[in-house]
């Protein structure tokens, strides 16, 4: 949504006045958002997430597809009944020679070899590996959530930083220009401090854009159609209170429990093509009326296919390389367990430091811009000094707050690889 100002100009245009423009462009921002939901918690999202995700409902479908199916394995063949009319009709008086035979039977095939067993337990296999993945897709998603919450709230964090610091840059442009209007400082001084505040704004309108990004990026992803409008600092305010859990390797996650799963599926499927050649032993029993004598007769009989010329060799042979691919992912995962475990704690310690150090910074920053200002209004610290102190002050408050997003990012990927969900109790 855009803004339009309408004034009437003057007899000699006037430029409009940084703190003037920062106040319309923050009332553009306002107004764009109005209507709109503000993001709520991290918990109460997730919760949302549950019933509106396409990924969970795909997930949860898959899962059902799988049951559906393993219920259907275990249904036995339907009986086959038939009718046949023989001698009905025919030439040279042959319906005379053999009366008419009319027989009714019924047909019913015999699995045997335990093809029903096996393809039982291969769907069962089925439904474990469906579960498994619904399970590793819930992990990753409360991961990907979990990571796009903390990304709106470092973009919102930096958008109020900037804010502060374009409230100082208005302040140090206002000080300025009452120096030069005292004569204690030359109109290139006043021009420096307004282009400093021009920066300032532009840096503002950026952080702005990719806050509005990082929500429409949540919105689509939790399921939301209307993108949210704002986002409160809950994660990053826990960064200093997250504690490592135990440097251990786990020994199950999701991705190691879902490739076995899939590889337990894939030997189930092997052993029932193995069986799929047995021949099936068909039995029918019925019953024949003869109307020339005006009897009944009983008859039966037993059919079995011959394997002759399908044994479902190609078959075997196919799920047979399925299984030893599922070997070979299983195998994948545990590498990668490992690998990504170290890599995760490694990081984790780190962004520790980063963060401890980057806090120390902020507060030196912090203190030495307000002994700086108090030199620039006695007139002790030049303008020039105090736009790097100003500036180096914004920067570790960015630092800081970038410090803090890489902590909560190496606590998710923790508790993604042991297959737990961040923050998931917070209150």
């Amino acid at each position: 949504m855009g803004c339009i100002f309408l004034y009437r100009l003057p007899r000699r245009p006037k430029p409009l006045r940084p703190a003037a423009l920062a106040l319309a462009l923050l009332a553009c921002f306002e107004l764009s958002t109005a209507g709109a939901q503000a993001l709520p918690s991290f918990p109460e999202l997730l919760r949302q997430s549950e019933k509106l995700s396409p990924r969970l409902i795909e997930g949860e479908a898959n899962v059902q597809a799988a049951e559906g199916l393993a219920r259907q394995s275990g249904a036995l063949p339907n009986p086959v009944i038939s009718y046949e009319s023989e001698n009905f009709g025919g030439t040279n008086n042959f319906s005379r020679i053999s009366p008419v035979q009319n027989t009714l039977s019924l047909s019913e095939t015999i699995e045997i070899g335990g093809k029903r067993s096996a393809r039982i337990a291969a769907g069962a296999a089925n439904v474990e590996a469906a579960k498994a993945g619904y399970q590793q897709v819930r992990v990753d998603f409360a991961r990907d959530l979990a990571s796009a919450y903390a990304s709106c709230e470092l973009a919102g964090l930096r958008v109020q930083l900037l804010q502060e610091e374009l409230a100082r840059a208005n302040e140090d442009l206002r000080a300025t220009r009452l120096l030069v209007d005292a004569g204690r400082e030359s109109d290139l001084r006043s021009m420096q401090a307004q282009a400093a505040l021009t920066n300032t704004l532009a840096d503002v309108e950026s952080a702005r854009a990719e806050l509005s990004a990082a929500l429409i990026k949540i919105s689509t992803l939790s399921g939301v159609s209307q993108p949210y409008s704002d986002v409160r600092p809950l994660l990053l305010l826990h960064a200093d209170s997250l504690k490592l859990p135990s440097e251990a390797m786990p020994e199950q996650t999701p991705a190691l429990r879902t490739a076995e799963a899939q590889r337990e599926t894939a030997a189930r499927r092997v052993e029932l093509e193995r069986k799929r050649p047995i021949s099936d032993i068909t039995v029918s029993v019925g019953s024949r009326r003869l109307a020339g004598l005006d009897a009944t007769a009983v008859v039966a009989g037993v059919s079995v296919p011959l394997p002759l010329f399908d044994q479902n060799r190609g078959a075997i042979a196919a799920q047979l390389s399925e299984l030893r691919a599922a070997e070979a992912r299983l195998n994948e995962a545990r590498l990668e367990l490992t690998g990504s475990w170290q890599a995760a704690f490694a990081q984790a310690r780190a962004a520790d430091l980063r963060l401890k150090a980057s806090s120390e910074s902020e507060a030196a920053a912090r203190k030495a811009y307000r002994l700086g200002r108090i030199g620039y209004d006695a007139g002790r610290t030049a303008l020039i000094e105090l736009l790097a102190i100003r500036r180096a002050l914004t920067e570790a408050q960015l630092r800081a707050s970038q410090a803090r997003f890489e902590r909560v990012q190496a606590q998710i990927n923790l508790f993604h690889l042991v297959g737990r969900i961040a923050f998931e109790d917070m209150p």
